[in-house]
């Protein structure tokens, strides 16, 4: 049954990411009676615009395999619920939502990122298979679907497969465009988390992005300038043609891993031993080359000697925030918290708080600093490897 469903999980991921054009959904904010930020003789609505035209304009140039969709091309109100509504709807593969940021202080400046927060990838993917009908109401979607229906229960485990795959690609595409961004000599504001509803009800990869602020003179002049729009679409557009080989590269990995499947399913059943936690998780890895991230290790024990674990061989933490550069401990973002450490993925610095053995006590940890981080999240480690928060705590309850 395993390898039966792994085939069937890589043949139906391989038809969605390759069976069309590549779509990406441009969605310049705010609009029409909502102008969005305001400052030194500008609106943000019309930046947002000009820069997404811009860049939509760079992409239909130069990708003949990309389909440019915008949630809005003049100067029309959009509400958010409309927003990610277009980008279900069009099955598109990535979502970039475009804003000019605000604050009090006329000092505050820089660039910064937004993905959705992790602990609201259940909520998503219920989003996602409440929505899942529409999508399957397409022409020939039985043919195109392989005869997947959305309400069993092999459904429900790729599309937990392929929500991971979103959540890991918010991170690659945000990188891509911050790091372009930043070769523009803008200050660097970080990659975040938060709660955004356009973010939270795409199901596609998706990232806001935060071009500069509109209440700093210096900035304001600067965005609303055709050279500082010009330049910013460019940066926008380098980090799509970077995310965009990426996800090719994707592509082909998942054809290479549906033949693997299919190899693996013509060999002659034989009894199989049983699997640790650790050990089945490997299983249901997505290849390192699919993702570009640090490869998270796991350890090659037997069942016997996973059942000896320690204590102290499985860690609980908090995650509260990630940033592509270190932040010292006691710094403001921490927001008082004492003793915040991190880890490093790919370019990421991500950091935690707390430190237990015990699920039970790192669960009252995390409701204890909520109000303060309200996207933070459980993770675990295991003899300081990183692996999911179910394997760590089948070792030690």
């Amino acid at each position: 049954m395993r390898r039966i469903a792994l085939v069937c999980l890589a043949l139906l991921y391989t038809i969605l990411i390759s069976a069309k054009n590549f779509v990406v959904v441009l969605d310049p904010g705010h609009g029409g009676k909502d102008p969005g930020a305001v400052g030194f003789g500008g609106q943000e609505k019309d930046i947002n615009l000009k820069v997404a035209k811009k860049l939509g304009a760079l992409i239909t140039e130069k990708y003949k395999d990309v389909t440019v969709i915008y949630t809005r091309t003049t100067d029309k109100y959009v509400t958010l619920k409309e927003r990610p509504e277009m980008a279900n709807k069009a099955n598109a593969d990535l979502f970039i939502s475009i804003h000019t940021n605000a604050a009090e202080s006329s000092s505050a400046y820089g660039c910064e990122c937004w993905v959705r927060g992790v602990d609201k990838a259940t909520a998503n993917l219920a989003v996602v298979q409440r929505e899942n009908s529409v999508i399957l109401m397409e022409d020939n979607y039985k043919e195109k679907y392989q005869g997947f229906d959305p309400k069993s229960i092999d459904s429900q485990i790729m599309f937990e497969m392929m929500q991971d795959i979103y959540s890991r690609n918010n991170l690659k595409v945000a990188q891509s465009l911050h790091k372009e961004l930043l070769n523009l000599n803008r200050h660097d504001r970080g990659v975040r988390q938060a709660g955004f509803w356009v973010l939270h009800q795409t199901k596609m990869p998706s990232v806001l992005v935060e071009l500069g602020f509109i209440t700093n003179a210096n900035e304001a002049r600067y965005m609303l300038s055709e050279a500082g729009q010009n330049a910013l679409a460019g940066a926008l557009f380098k980090g799509f043609a970077e995310y965009k080989k990426f996800y090719d590269n994707t592509s082909t990995n998942a054809k290479n891993d549906q033949k693997q499947a299919k190899d693996e399913a013509k060999v002659e059943k034989t009894p199989e031993k049983p699997q640790t936690p650790i050990e089945e998780e490997k299983v249901k890895q997505t290849p390192a080359k699919a993702n570009n991230q640090t490869k998270t290790e796991t350890t090659k024990e037997t069942p016997k000697e996973a059942a000896k674990a320690t204590t102290g061989d499985v860690v609980f933490k908090v995650q509260i925030m990630a940033s592509t550069k270190t932040i010292k401990d006691g710094d403001s973002q921490f927001k008082g918290l004492k003793g915040c450490e991190y880890y490093q993925e790919g370019k990421l610095y991500k950091y935690t708080y707390g430190n237990t053995s015990s699920y039970k006590e790192i669960t009252q940890i995390r409701k204890d600093i909520l109000s303060k981080f309200p996207e933070a999240f459980i993770i675990a480690f295991y003899k300081g490897k990183k692996v999911s928060v179910q394997e760590a705590r089948a070792l030690v309850e």
